[in-house]
């Protein structure tokens, strides 16, 4: 049985739950994110600008590599 596991709002993927943390809202909500973009936030901007653009380009070819399979499947 696969491990359950959680999207996290702050890097767009889904980790497992044992990854994950519950964060209160400003709207009095609750959402997943993982330790480690709650561990990034703690740092020096440069630190957490560098890891922004990190998330950023990890998303950037996930979608590129997903539509070059949908274009070559048609």
């Amino acid at each position: 049985m696969p491990p359950a596991t959680a999207y996290c709002y702050h890097c767009g993927t889904h980790h497992p739950i044992e990854e994950m943390r519950q964060i209160a809202t400003k709207g009095g909500g609750k959402r997943w994110r993982c330790i480690k973009s709650i561990q990034a936030t703690k740092k020096a901007i440069a630190e957490r600008d560098a890891f922004g653009k990190q998330v950023t380009a990890i998303n950037k070819a996930e979608s590129q590599s997903k539509a070059r399979l949908t274009l070559n499947i048609k």
